[in-house]
């Protein structure tokens, strides 16, 4: 049983679980696991897939679930439709909380483009500091005339391109290491996904500094009718405003 679900995994539901947990909610938090070692929120934890829109459904009507707030990331493009459909299936109300988008800064170099195969195929010919994750390397399998620094938190598992070295690290990082790492590695170009946050923006500052070029991949698109709120407290207030969450969050 949990009265709020949070589909988590970024840095903003596990703000989220603590500051509901703080306040004596019950709240599940639900993780892909996609990462081997994942940094876990407080309350209690599951682990998986649902099984798409119907057991999601389900399970939200099975464990008498009052309210769902989806802050997985920006580009978790299938969880977001499903658990916004799953949601009103079961008549359980729904909360999309996701970061602000990163916005291009005066000395900014960025190249936008759609989706992850489109930066592939403008990143040709230079030392490409890749950092769009470990599912996405495979787009730049066949970009053989460049080098790529990949960095991930977990090993990829797919093909990767013939020229590269793969460093395995987790943010947060900071403007001098990233500047560091980026002379070291003779970097030319950046690619990134538009994720948001303060977690990784550090990239773009030293990509600024360097005056070097951005490639950056915008976010997919969400359908219109999602209720979206960008900071946690929104997120709480949303929730407190619910009629069926007042007792969950010890409201009047």
């Amino acid at each position: 049983m949990a009265d709020v679900l949070i589909l988590g995994g970024t840095g903003e539901a596990r703000a989220l679980a603590k500051a509901l947990v703080d306040d004596g909610v019950d709240v599940l938090s639900s993780l892909a696991g996609r990462v081997a070692s994942p940094r876990l929120p407080v309350g209690d934890v599951r682990i998986g897939g649902f099984g798409g829109r119907n057991g999601l459904a389900e399970f939200m009507r099975d464990n008498d679930v009052r309210a769902v707030v989806d802050a997985t990331h920006p580009f978790a493009a299938r969880i977001t439709p499903n658990a916004y459909t799953a949601a009103a299936d079961a008549g359980v109300p729904h909360l999309r909380l996701t970061r602000p988008e990163w916005i291009e800064q005066p000395g900014d170099a960025w190249t936008r483009v759609p989706t992850i195969e489109a930066a592939a195929g403008v990143v040709g010919g230079r030392r490409v500091f890749l950092t769009t994750g470990r599912q996405d390397v495979s787009a730049f399998a066949d970009v053989a005339d460049s080098w790529f620094l990949i960095r991930v938190v977990d090993p990829p598992e797919r093909v990767l391109p013939p020229h590269h070295e793969v460093l395995r690290s987790r943010g947060p990082y900071t403007l001098d290491g990233e500047l560091d790492l980026m002379r070291r590695h003779r970097i030319d170009v950046v690619v990134t996904k538009n994720s948001g946050g303060s977690l990784t923006s550090a990239k773009l500052a030293a990509a600024r500094e360097l005056g070097l070029p951005v490639i950056v991949v915008d976010r997919p698109g969400e359908s219109d009718g999602i209720r979206r709120v960008s900071t946690v407290d929104e997120a709480v207030s949303w929730l407190r405003s619910r009629r069926d969450s007042r007792a969950v969050l010890n409201q009047p």
